[in-house]
Formats: C-alpha cells, structure tokens, sequence
C-alpha cells in the first residue's frame, strides 16, 4: 500500500527512517531518469563520503581479545613501547565514516559530468558536524563547474542549504514545507524551484541536460509511493506519535484525519 499522504509524509522525516528513504529513493530515481534519458547520457549512482565527529565508534573489544600476546600486530616498536615505562592511554574512538549517495548524470563516455541530483539528507542540513559544509562546497564546485544541479529538500528540520536564497523563496512563494530547486549550468545567477505544502503531491521535476537538448522530467510523487511500499516504512514509521519536527496544531489535525481514513490511527 502506497504513503497515506498525497505528497510526502512528515513522519518519514525521523531519525531513524530519512537515512533509509534517502538511499531509497536514490536507487529510483536513478531508474526513473535512465529510463528517459538520451542514449549518451547515464545516471549513476556517487557516495560523497565524509567523517561526522558526533559518531565516535569505540573498537570491537574481539580486536583486543585476551589471547593476543603483548604487542602483536604492532611490530618491534609497539613492543619496545610497553616496555619502556611509558603510560599506555586509549586513544579517542575514532569518527564514523559517513557516506551520502547522489546521482550524476554523465555524458559521451563518462567521464564529463553534466548534471548532478541530489536528495537531502539530515546531515546536509545540520551546522557543526561537517555535512553541510560539506555540501555547500560541492553545491559551489557544481555552479563554478558549469554543472546542473538538482535539489530535492523532504526535510522541515535543519537550515536552509539549497542553491535558492531562503529569504527570496519565502518571498516569491510564502509558506511552504518542502521544496526541489534546480540550478541550469547556463544560467548559475538564476535558480527555478518548485515549492511543495504538506497536502501537496510531489512535482513532476525537469532534469536539465547540455543546452543543446531539452531536459527530461521525472516524476517524484510515484517514486516516493515506491519506496513506502518496498521499504515497509508503515511498519517502522510511528504514527500513534506527532512527527518529528512537530507539524503545526492544523496540520496535525489535518495528518490525523488522514491517517485515521487510512485506518492507520482509531
């Protein structure tokens, strides 16, 4: 059974959901744009791969089982330190690696990139841990490199992190709770987005291609019906609560009586 929202659901948005849906949806929307695209072109799938120093990972305590001798592993100098009389102190656990898959839509053969797609993820959008950092100087290299770019934002939470200037989209759109921003190579100081409400179906999105050919369009509300079903998010999505980020008091009232026809709450 398809999402119970006509557009995105705020409670896939959680902690322990978005990371899975974000991969997901990946996987289908590279289907969905190799599907369309011209021969020359192929979407595939990138890891941008970073540290975020607020997962530490302690090792596995089979590394240092009781059975391994002193200073196995460590050669000659390891040895030589345990017995020099110097204080032996744990180091700090090291940082979890943190990978984020993205699409780029390459050309000829392969090498020369031409659009790259992107749907957010929670890191992208949350200050102090790197991510978005990170991938606001990959958002600047696309521009500065002639490449299009495509942003796909289903998040609430977090800062503002698209190409398009959070203050000048409020303005041209209002309210809103998701949006897709799409950046053409030939025209870097302009952005186009398409801004998406809670009661929203997603958009259909054009992918722009080179200038000579014209832009493929994808569809995002059927890959996101897609993914709930195969991911079983119903299951792991936990309605009986408000999502999180809370919705307004009206759109709260306005979920719930969704999911209650849905028979997903009494």
């Amino acid at each position: 059974m398809p999402s119970p929202f006509p557009g995105m659901d705020p409670w896939l948005e959680a902690e322990g959901v978005f990371p899975n849906l974000h991969e997901n949806l990946i996987v289908r929307l590279q289907e969905a744009i190799n599907a369309v695209l011209p021969e020359r072109y192929v979407a595939t799938v990138k890891n941008r791969v970073g540290i975020d120093d607020k997962q530490r990972r302690e090792p596995d305590v089979n590394v240092f089982g009781p059975d391994r001798p002193d200073g196995a592993g460590g050669g000659a100098a390891v040895a030589t330190l345990a017995r020099s009389g110097l204080l032996a102190v744990a180091p700090e656990p090291s940082p979890e690696p943190r990978e984020e898959p993205y699409l780029e839509i390459v050309a000829g053969d392969g090498e020369r990139l031409v659009t790259a797609v992107e749907v957010l993820s929670r890191s992208n959008k949350t200050s102090g841990d790197g991510g978005r950092a990170a991938y606001q100087q990959k958002q600047t290299e696309f521009r500065l490199g002639g490449v299009n770019l495509v942003e796909i934002d289903l998040l609430r939470g977090g800062r503002h992190t698209t190409a398009a200037s959070a203050a000048r989209l409020r303005a041209a759109a209002g309210a809103y709770d998701y949006h897709v921003c799409v950046t053409a190579a030939g025209d870097p100081g302009r952005v186009f987005v398409a801004p998406i409400g809670l009661a929203d179906r997603l958009p259909a999105v054009p992918i722009p291609l080179d200038p000579d050919d014209e832009p493929v369009t994808v569809d995002l509300q059927p890959l996101l019906d897609r993914s709930y079903d195969a991911g079983r998010y119903r299951r792991l999505a936990r309605y009986a609560g408000p999502p999180d980020p809370p919705l307004t008091p009206e759109q709260q009232a306005w979920a719930e009586g969704v999911l209650r026809e849905k028979g997903l709450l009494p």
